[in-house]
Protein backbone atom coordinates (compact mmCIF):
# COMPACT_ATOMS: atom_id res chain seq x y z
CA UNK A 1 0.00 0.00 0.00
CA UNK A 2 1.15 3.50 -0.84
CA UNK A 3 -0.76 6.12 1.17
CA UNK A 4 -1.20 9.44 -0.60
CA UNK A 5 -2.91 12.67 0.43
CA UNK A 6 -4.64 15.08 -1.89
CA UNK A 7 -6.58 18.24 -1.08
CA UNK A 8 -9.24 20.07 -3.04
CA UNK A 9 -10.61 23.58 -2.67
CA UNK A 10 -14.21 24.30 -3.55
CA UNK A 11 -16.17 27.51 -3.98
CA UNK A 12 -19.49 28.28 -2.36
CA UNK A 13 -21.17 26.12 0.20
CA UNK A 14 -21.99 22.44 0.12
CA UNK A 15 -25.58 21.29 0.36
CA UNK A 16 -26.75 18.29 2.37
CA UNK A 17 -26.76 15.98 -0.65
CA UNK A 18 -23.13 16.83 -1.50
CA UNK A 19 -22.03 16.33 2.12
CA UNK A 20 -23.77 12.94 2.29
CA UNK A 21 -22.14 11.89 -0.99
CA UNK A 22 -18.70 12.95 0.26
CA UNK A 23 -19.29 11.10 3.53
CA UNK A 24 -19.73 7.88 1.53
CA UNK A 25 -16.37 8.24 -0.29
CA UNK A 26 -14.45 6.26 2.37
CA UNK A 27 -16.65 3.30 1.37
CA UNK A 28 -14.89 3.30 -2.02
CA UNK A 29 -12.13 0.69 -2.19
CA UNK A 30 -8.84 2.60 -1.97
CA UNK A 31 -10.15 5.70 -0.17
CA UNK A 32 -8.76 5.55 3.35
CA UNK A 33 -10.03 8.77 4.92
CA UNK A 34 -11.73 12.07 4.15
CA UNK A 35 -11.69 15.30 6.13
CA UNK A 36 -14.00 18.16 5.28
CA UNK A 37 -13.13 21.66 6.49
CA UNK A 38 -16.10 23.82 5.58
CA UNK A 39 -14.57 26.97 7.09
CA UNK A 40 -11.50 26.68 4.84
CA UNK A 41 -13.55 25.19 1.96
CA UNK A 42 -11.13 22.28 1.80
CA UNK A 43 -11.56 18.55 1.25
CA UNK A 44 -8.57 16.39 2.25
CA UNK A 45 -8.52 12.79 1.07
CA UNK A 46 -6.11 10.00 1.94
CA UNK A 47 -6.06 7.21 -0.62
CA UNK A 48 -4.12 4.09 -1.56
CA UNK A 49 -2.14 4.89 -4.71
CA UNK A 50 -1.84 1.19 -5.55
CA UNK A 51 -5.64 1.15 -5.97
CA UNK A 52 -6.49 4.65 -7.24
CA UNK A 53 -4.74 7.55 -8.93
CA UNK A 54 -5.27 11.29 -8.45
CA UNK A 55 -7.44 11.54 -11.57
CA UNK A 56 -9.81 8.85 -10.28
CA UNK A 57 -10.03 10.53 -6.86
CA UNK A 58 -10.87 13.84 -8.57
CA UNK A 59 -13.56 12.08 -10.61
CA UNK A 60 -15.05 10.65 -7.42
CA UNK A 61 -15.22 14.13 -5.88
CA UNK A 62 -16.86 15.51 -9.03
CA UNK A 63 -19.29 12.57 -8.89
CA UNK A 64 -20.43 13.91 -5.52
CA UNK A 65 -21.52 17.08 -7.31
CA UNK A 66 -18.63 19.16 -5.99
CA UNK A 67 -16.73 21.43 -8.38
CA UNK A 68 -13.32 21.33 -6.74
CA UNK A 69 -9.77 22.17 -7.79
CA UNK A 70 -6.57 20.65 -6.38
CA UNK A 71 -5.29 22.80 -3.53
Amino acid sequence: MTAMDISYRYAGGLDDQQIRALARLPDVYGIRALKLDEAAKLIAIEYDATRLDAARVAALVRGCGVAAQPA
